[in-house]
């Protein structure tokens, strides 16, 4: 397949855009295509036939592609049972027992227990959950600047992103400290200030912000945070909802920085949620529970053959090998393009930023009308989330419809128009 975009959004996608527009509570100006069920690999098809480069992966919960043979093995194995949700907390299915086995064999030593569970957020607001039960005298927790951790309302406590996000929300008390190597000194001021160590709740964090930006944790920031919260008893969650199952390189970001929480988080590529700790933080029965958490055996299934894909395949080193290959490329448009900078990432987890926030959502917008997928992040960077199993033609490919997409929306007075502006943000460049 290649990349080849008409009219955005096509008559047929047009139809079922302005349903959801007039339906959904969470309206969230999605992109203007509809999905059919076309596709290979880093490709797929809207229904109206338009064909996309994904450099998005469905904001990294689609690690391997569309329409990959192994996983449509899978779905045909299910496809004629039913039900394929059961209350799976107080209903045993084997596949539950299965992930737990292999998501507990390739998280760091000692982190030997998992709770599965709908989503990421519910995922981080159980391992708040978990942290509050150890930590009985908390009366506020620590999280940092720019960070993701979710929309339920403990998750969405801890995050630091948007006001549309947070406003009119209750929120827990939560203190913010900077997400750089001044973190260790605003921690230690906060313990002096207000009062008893053990009125912290618990310390989260993302190694590799997510909605934030893509900032990556300086290693001796990372490294301090741990010591500190080792040696004052504080729980430490590491949140990778989004850059946990192999995205980075390794199987989670925090190996790259030789880093253990006492609480660790997934989703996303796994397919399911995950709060996954040590048997030092294990719960009375009944204490935290989910009807369907452990008991989707369709999404259960995907997630431990994505887990054995990723070790067959190898796909931790090509993740590195071709995250690599894709820093290089930008780092060389970087010394062409002066509206490029600040390349970064781990693994297949790498983002770019443009000079205003107009001009990186009017570029966001000119990649996807020749055909490539890419999400924002922060206030103006790039996120590029190929799947794992993303080619170096592939990212050519990509590279090359960025090149000719920032020439264009570069130019003085550009400015994106057209009845595509009524799906997605149309930005416009002040140059």
């Amino acid at each position: 397949m290649h990349a080849k975009v008409g009219k955005l959004p096509g008559k047929k996608s047009k139809f079922y855009l302005d349903k959801i527009k007039a339906l959904n509570l969470g309206w969230n100006e999605p992109y203007p295509f509809v999905h059919s069920e076309k596709g290979q690999g880093c490709y797929f098809q809207d229904i109206d036939g338009n064909v996309f480069l994904d450099f998005a992966s469905q904001i990294a919960s689609n690690p391997l592609g569309y329409n990959h043979p192994d996983l449509l093995e899978v779905v045909k194995k299910y496809s004629k049972r039913h039900p394929v949700k059961f209350a799976g907390q107080d209903f045993t299915v084997k596949e539950h027992v299965e992930l737990l086995e292999e998501l507990v064999k390739i998280t760091p030593q000692g982190l030997d227990k998992a709770f599965l569970i709908n989503s990421g957020a519910e995922a981080v607001e159980n391992a708040i959950k978990v942290a509050l039960r150890y930590k009985k005298t908390a009366k506020y927790a620590v999280s940092f600047e720019f960070g993701w951790h979710g929309r339920t309302l403990g998750a969405l406590s801890c995050t630091n992103s948007k006001a549309v996000q947070k406003n009119n929300f209750f929120s827990l008390p939560v203190k913010r400290i900077p997400f750089s190597t001044e973190a260790l000194n605003k921690l230690e001021r906060l313990i002096l200030s207000e009062g008893d160590i053990d009125n912290i709740g618990f310390v989260i964090m993302e190694v590799v912000q997510g909605e934030g930006g893509y900032n990556i944790a300086p290693e001796r920031m990372i490294k301090e945070i741990r010591a500190v919260t080792r040696e004052k008893y504080i729980p430490l969650i590491i949140d990778e909802v989004q850059s946990g199952l192999g995205r980075t390189g390794k199987w989670f970001a925090c190996e790259h920085f030789g880093v253990k929480p006492d609480i660790l988080t997934a989703s996303k590529a796994l397919q399911v949620g995950a709060t996954i700790s040590s048997k030092k933080f294990d719960l009375e029965p009944g204490s935290i529970s989910s009807t369907w958490g452990g008991g989707h055996i369709l999404d259960l299934a995907i997630g431990l053959e994505t887990i054995r894909i990723i070790k067959r395949d190898k796909l931790l080193e090509k993740n590195k090998e071709h995250g690599d290959y894709l820093k290089k490329r930008l780092k060389e448009l970087e010394h062409e393009n002066n509206s490029i900078t600040r390349v970064r990432g781990l693994g297949l987890m790498v983002a770019f930023d443009l000079p205003t926030k107009e001009l990186r959502d009017s570029a966001v917008l000119e990649f996807l009308k020749s055909g490539l997928v890419t999400v924002g992040c922060g206030i103006s960077g790039v996120r590029l989330i190929p799947p794992y199993v993303v080619t170096k033609k592939e990212i050519d490919q990509a590279m090359d419809i960025i090149e000719k997409s920032l020439k264009s929306c570069c130019k003085v007075n550009f400015k994106q128009e057209g009845e595509i502006c009524k799906y997605i943000n149309c930005g416009e460049t002040s140059s």
